[in-house]
């Protein structure tokens, strides 16, 4: 199949489901990812604390390999930690021959600046799954993920990141993708 109908699929599908949340791509010279994200607590007017419940979906298309991922997660900031917010989660991850059920973990740090710069942040996500939720010829899934946002306006951020994903099969071990990327997201 053509990369190109995939991605535009990807993205008219994605826009009409999680419309009032967000959608985005990221590049580099071999891989292009497409991202969505729903904050759940919007749709069921839903507010404790800090706590809200996301779902993620993404596809990456690195280098002649495509990789998919749907997950839930449930984000908690803290009152004594300004600026600081954390998501657990599990997500499904499926390539050819491959599905994993990793658990995540993710910390977002809003960086104190003045009014002048616009609201950046900085992240790190850690994937992993065990040999017990990985199927098909998975053995393990390992996932991390270093990256900085900066919103522009209210509803666009630019983006830049590193990640690192390595697929373990019962015969072979292959790093997935090793790689910086930039791209951008709108808010719906």
């Amino acid at each position: 199949m053509n990369i190109q109908k995939i991605l535009l699929s990807s993205l008219l599908i994605l826009t009409s489901i999680y419309a009032q949340s967000s959608i985005g791509f990221d590049v580099n010279d071999k891989d292009v990812e497409v991202l969505a994200s729903v904050d759940l607590n919007t749709f069921a007017e839903y507010s404790e604390g800090g706590m809200s419940y996301l779902i993620d979906a993404s596809y990456l298309y690195a280098d002649g390999d495509d990789l998919g991922s749907i997950g839930l997660g449930a984000q908690n900031t803290f009152e004594g930690a300004e600026g600081l917010a954390f998501v657990l989660g599990a997500k499904f991850v499926f390539a050819d021959n491959f599905t994993a059920l990793p658990l995540f973990g993710k910390a977002i740090y809003t960086l104190p600046l003045d009014g002048v710069i616009p609201t950046t942040s900085v992240s790190g996500t850690f994937a992993y799954s065990p040999e017990v939720l990985s199927f098909s010829d998975a053995t393990h899934y390992k996932e991390f993920r270093a990256e900085a946002d900066m919103q522009l306006a209210p509803s666009l951020h630019l983006f830049g990141g590193y990640r690192n994903i390595h697929t373990e099969y019962i015969t072979i071990d292959k790093t997935f993708n090793d790689s910086f990327y930039g791209g951008m997201k709108f808010g719906f």
